[in-house]
């Protein structure tokens, strides 16, 4: 399929100005644009402009408050529990990463929850703020659809729930771990079915238990777990730990957020940062890192494998090519985001 590119900066005022037209205020439509246009720059894909025209569609039916009243419903000394008052999840989970980032510097260590929030975009955003302060962050979500039953079930009680850390290094890059806890994001799914692609082996079964390869009839089968069992394990666990102990939802109670546009989804997010230098010496342990980045990088390769991957790399290169050569938009999104233009009355994206 064909691709055509636009500059990160044309894709984050336009987005800006669809999230104003569709009623946010200036501020915060300006915070959401920067965040999803930042998703499709380390090429996340699944979580940047693709989600616009969903996003309209919720806001429009009112499923999304856009003037909400974020705030702390329970807090303690390196704790809070954020009310996102059903407003956009990248709003709620800037405000919570920033929290924990400032409670983090006093106690070494912070954990701020959400509840009633919204899809925010790739996990890997909100732990990678923590990296502008030398602080390691750590995200969990509940998925905003449940895609995956119990291990050997077949009721969808359980969502792609990820997990991101990022950790700070020194002279190398830092390692960002972003990852769904089955074997593909559902996003990714959205993503092939936009580009008319057939998914690989081991992403979806139907259930029956087969092979499932066409996104578009993904609703006839669900994600396979990382791992196996233990993916299954590690979903419900990150479920709990970001839905339930935040009183957000979980399990049977998830609302599918593609099918339902008017349900509050009441969105589980949590995010964690933990301060080196409580540990000990900050610039010893970014050596350490970068060290053990080194030894992993130059240990020895397997016949075939040219270069070993250190986790975020490929985003990092993604984001240094894309800020040069400008992102990567298939003609079909495009051609959405054209129509979405014409229903908010708003200036197209400009594309090279």
């Amino acid at each position: 399929m064909s691709e055509i590119k636009a500059r990160l900066e044309d894709l984050e005022i336009f987005i800006d100005r669809a999230m104003r037209a569709l009623g946010l205020p200036p501020a915060d439509a300006q915070v959401v644009a920067h965040l999803m246009a930042q998703a499709d720059l380390q090429g996340s894909d699944g979580h940047g402009v693709i989600r616009l025209m969903h996003y309209a569609k919720r806001i429009r039916a009112g499923g999304v408050n856009v003037t909400p009243t974020i705030r702390i419903a329970q807090e303690r000394t390196a704790m809070a529990l954020l009310d996102g008052d059903n407003g956009m999840g990248h709003l709620v989970m800037k405000q919570a990463a920033e929290m924990a980032i400032a409670k983090a510097k006093t106690c070494g260590i912070a954990w701020v929850g959400s509840q009633y929030s919204n899809h925010a975009g790739p996990a890997s955003l909100y732990a990678r703020m923590a990296l502008q302060h030398n602080m390691i962050g750590l995200y969990f979500a509940v998925g905003n659809a449940n895609h995956l039953p119990p291990w050997g079930g077949l009721d969808m009680l359980l969502s792609t729930n990820p997990i991101a850390v990022a950790v700070p290094a020194g002279k190398e890059a830092p390692i960002v771990l972003d990852m769904a806890t089955t074997v593909a994001a559902y996003g990714k799914v959205k993503t092939k079915a936009q580009r008319g692609e057939m998914m690989p082996e081991g992403w979806m079964v139907d259930r029956k238990g087969q092979p499932l390869l066409d996104p578009k009839r993904s609703d006839e089968g669900f994600l396979l777990p990382i791992g196996g069992y233990k993916g299954y394990g590690l979903s419900l666990v990150v479920g709990l730990l970001a839905g339930t102990l935040n009183g957000a939802a979980m399990g049977g109670s998830v609302i599918d957020f593609n099918k339902d546009t008017t349900s509050v989804t009441n969105t589980g997010q949590a995010i964690a940062v933990i301060d080196p230098s409580a540990f000990g010496d900050l610039e010893f342990f970014k050596s350490q890192v970068d060290a053990l980045i080194q030894d992993i990088r130059n240990s020895e390769k397997m016949p075939g494998v040219e270069k070993i991957w250190l986790p975020g790399e490929q985003s990092e290169g993604k984001r240094i090519a894309y800020s040069k050569s400008g992102i990567p938009l298939v003609s079909s999104l495009h051609q959405q985001l054209i129509e979405e233009a014409q229903r908010l009355q708003i200036e197209p994206l400009k594309i090279f």
